[in-house]
């Protein structure tokens, strides 16, 4: 180990073999940080948008899911770990790829996150407002009153700092996988057979694809957690090291694993439980999953607890994804060339924020229209591939290469980007 990484293993851990083979509380925080950040807005509106494209392709997506979602986050991870030492995503860009093309990424990572805060400042003012009027009778506050109040209550637990806000996810996490876990429990003996109306018939080679295709956006975005990736990867490196590669990838095959088998078991209970006309219906009302069912169960625990449940999952992912949408934003000003105290840089962040997830959260625009649109493509083209095209241009991640994990995420990404010009063009 070289000198640099002995003086950093020194101030921060001890780190030795033994040590990176005993699992640790930090770990465990990271884990289920990393899990709150993917748990949000895109999963509770993924049984809607999966259900509706019918049996067959819902059970090649769960196959697809963890390998989809493991591969891809551990490239990206890779890709932070290989830069100097402290350096996030943005300056790692910047290091691998010059100024120019740091900047242009740089942008790029920014508009792959900023609109997913955007999707759950619109998620969380409407699950709130369907709450207050179906569950307590109250009429809602003007939308856009509403939308302010709860954009400000986020950004005020934003301000308390990086490590608060992961170690806040990572405890919202136990109650929400155990309500997760009860509601999906709770759906099987309202199972009707659902989504299995439409096994029966296997559709065309040609459509199903085709339905896969189309899919594949709102399965990257509900599994995504890559704004927090670059803390993340930060962390591991200051931690341990030469061995960060090994431990992160450890923490993210647990994570990832964690993640898909529980929404996968919640998917499929949802979609067990409702038609395809419900789903579309859920579709139409612009609600999550959650604040559907609280809508049709005229149980009053359900009733209550789904929209809270909506609500948490939604509040942390906010949380989660904030970390990365600054992270850009700053480096953007930054490579403007201003140069802006810290403190002066972190309120322009926090009133830009504020102000478009306000405006957008009132204008109400379709969720899952622009998780198709906006969410899944562009993430997919910083998560899926700049990673393997760092792969192959960058000497320091040249021992990744010829991994037949490589092909597959370069494929699932370039699907998800092709769906987009699809959708912007249909």
């Amino acid at each position: 180990m070289n000198d640099q990484a002995n003086s950093v293993n020194k101030r921060y851990v001890d780190v030795t073999p033994a040590t990176l083979s005993s699992w640790n509380r930090q770990d465990t925080t990271w884990m289920l940080g990393l899990f709150g950040t993917a748990i949000g807005a895109g999963t509770l509106f993924l049984p809607i948008n999966a259900g509706l494209g019918g049996f067959w392709p819902l059970l090649i997506l769960a196959l697809l899911a963890f390998p989809m979602t493991f591969y891809a986050h551990r490239g990206l991870t890779r890709f932070v770990l290989s830069g100097r030492e402290g350096a996030d995503i943005t300056e790692v860009v910047e290091e691998h790829f010059g100024i120019k093309a740091g900047a242009l990424i740089t942008l790029l990572y920014f508009f792959a996150i900023f609109p997913i805060l955007l999707i759950y400042s619109v998620a969380l003012t409407n699950t709130v407002g369907s709450f207050l009027e179906h569950q307590l009778h109250i009429t809602p506050p003007p939308r856009a009153v509403l939308s302010l109040v709860l954009i400000l209550g986020l950004l005020a637990v934003v301000r308390c700092g990086e490590q608060l806000i992961v170690k806040a996810m990572s405890l919202m996490v136990y109650p929400f996988i155990v309500a997760l876990l009860f509601l999906a429990v709770y759906l099987v003996p309202h199972w009707n057979g659902g989504i299995l109306t439409t096994a029966s018939s296997v559709p065309a080679p040609s459509a199903l694809l085709h339905t896969l295709w189309l899919a594949i956006p709102v399965m990257v975005f509900s599994f995504n957690h890559s704004p927090i990736i670059s803390a993340f990867a930060v962390d591991q490196k200051r931690r341990y090291g030469e061995h960060a590669e090994e431990r992160s990838s450890q923490i993210l095959s647990r994570a990832h694993l964690l993640m898909v088998v529980m929404v996968l078991f919640f998917v499929f209970s949802c979609v067990l439980t409702l038609s395809p006309a419900q789903l579309a219906e859920a579709k139409a009302q612009n609600l999550s999953i959650l604040s559907y069912l609280a809508n049709h169960f005229s149980n009053p625990t359900i009733a209550f607890a789904a929209p809270l449940i909506a609500f948490v999952a939604i509040s942390k992912s906010f949380l989660g994804h904030y970390i990365g949408a600054s992270e850009g934003l700053k480096g953007l000003i930054v490579k403007s060339g201003k140069r802006p105290s810290a403190k002066t840089l972190d309120r322009m962040t926090a009133a830009f924020m504020l102000v478009v997830c306000w405006i957008v959260a009132t204008l109400n625009p379709s969720i899952l229209g622009m998780i198709e649109t906006l969410g899944g493509p562009v993430i997919a083209a910083i998560l899926f591939l700049m990673p393997m095209y760092a792969i192959r241009k960058v000497p320091a991640m040249a021992r990744y290469r010829g991994q037949a994990s490589n092909v597959f995420v370069t494929a699932v990404g370039l699907v998800a980007i092709t769906a987009l010009i699809y959708s912007l063009t249909a």
